[in-house]
């Protein structure tokens, strides 16, 4: 019986180990989780999510409290179209942040960043284009483009002189999904160099509609590499989203794929960024407390633990410090959840907003616990204390099992 070991994912004429972690945000996917990855020889994630308030916790900017500074007048303004970013700001944290990534890396590997095209930011073009060649701009390994359609991003880039060196790729839920990007961006002849498929089992935002459980990861892989293969393209194909142990990864690999992309069990990780008592209730979360749901105001389901101090929770606003999803027309989907709850409610001191969250807050806090359909079984993936509470794990010890386990098991913690 072979494991994932016996594989390697050929990029850039490198071979790598065929473990790639995803990019959770806000500073879930830390820099340190991405460096362990790429010193055993796999891709690594981190994210651009809300790179400001990263770049702050870590180098002691402060790019939050200069914007709010700036936009305070417009809080009770529930037109937020004139709280810009600054541009020159969003790719020095950018750079920052990614630059630390890159001059820390050792090993084989390579790191990536997460770049979602929904944190539209006031500007979503221009906004978008800086995230993307400031990053590039500082070194990174490779560009993962996620959380849209991403339509013109390639064009955002063409002209930077890594656009063809570096390794970029594109999540897709869907073979209509990819061929749509590759059908726009087929004037700049720059395919992808690698394709993560994400299923509907995946934790945090979805590709798919309400009838996600009518999906499964195994047949659109096998569409999306039946087709590439008639087309006689040759992308990485990665799928992603339900892969919990080292015998699933393997069996994507025995079907042909590159690699998997795997993100939940590293939630749990001593070099994650979520606070260890969140940590603690993705242990012990049962399958029933993990749900489905619309609160996102990007307008994809996201999957979360239902317990999520987000869900409901009616707190003001607070595009003036961050406003990451707010539209070209300086709104967002919260603030009109908000301002209905507020107007149906006058009399109250706070409301509860069920509708939407604010996601950028939220986030920022480690309030809203997104996951995988997996999280449930985090508790077997580790040894409880006499306390009740579990052992973090290292994210070597979990990036091994992954890399070498067989027959479904999953090691625990010595």
């Amino acid at each position: 019986m072979k494991c994932v070991d016996d594989f390697r994912l050929k990029l850039a004429g490198r071979e790598l180990v065929p473990i790639v972690i995803g990019g959770m945000g806000v500073d879930i996917s830390t820099v340190e989780l991405a460096l362990e990855a790429a010193r055993l020889g796999g891709v690594g994630h981190i994210s651009d999510a809300m790179v400001h308030t990263v770049a702050d916790r870590y180098f002691k900017t402060s790019f939050v409290k200069e914007r709010l500074k700036r936009y305070k007048y417009n809080v009770a303004n529930s037109d937020k179209s004139s709280a810009q970013f600054d541009l020159g700001h969003l790719d020095e944290a950018t750079r920052l942040h990614v630059g630390r990534a890159m001059d820390e890396k050792r090993g084989d590997g390579m790191i990536f960043i997460n770049c979602m095209e929904k944190l539209t930011m006031n500007a979503p073009k221009e906004t978008l284009r800086v995230r993307l060649r400031a990053a590039l701009d500082a070194g990174i390994d490779g560009i993962t483009l996620a959380a849209g359609l991403h339509l013109g991003s390639f064009a955002l880039i063409e002209d930077h002189p890594r656009f063809r060196h570096a390794q970029l790729g594109i999540i897709v839920s869907s073979l209509r999904a990819l061929q749509l990007f590759l059908r726009k961006s087929a004037r700049l002849n720059r395919l992808p160099d690698y394709v993560v498929i994400e299923g509907p089992l995946a934790g945090g935002h979805l590709g798919f509609g309400a009838d996600w459980a009518q999906y499964d990861l195994a047949a659109i892989v096998a569409e999306i590499a039946a087709w590439q293969k008639a087309e006689g393209l040759n992308m990485a194909l990665i799928p992603a989203g339900g892969i919990f142990t080292g015998t699933d990864a393997t069996h994507f690999l025995e079907q042909g794929a590159a690699a998997v992309q795997v993100a939940t069990r590293f939630t749990v990780a001593r070099e994650c960024g979520l606070p260890e008592d969140v940590q603690q209730e993705y242990f012990k979360s049962s399958e029933e407390d993990i749900e489905v749901n619309g609160v996102s105001p990007t307008g994809y389901l996201m999957r979360m633990l239902k317990s999520s101090p987000a869900i409901g929770d009616g707190i003001r606003p607070n595009c003036e410090a961050f406003g990451y999803l707010l539209d070209v027309n300086g709104s967002c989907d919260y603030i009109k959840a908000y301002n209905r709850e507020v107007a149906a409610h006058p009399e109250a001191r706070k409301v509860s907003v069920r509708e939407k969250t604010c996601l950028c807050t939220h986030m920022r806090n480690f309030e809203c616990w997104t996951c995988g359909h997996y999280a449930y079984r985090l508790k077997d993936t580790s040894r409880r204390r006499p306390d009740g509470s579990y052992e973090l794990l290292a994210a070597e010890h979990i990036f091994r099992d992954y890399q070498f386990s067989k027959d479904g098991k999953i090691a625990l913690p010595e």
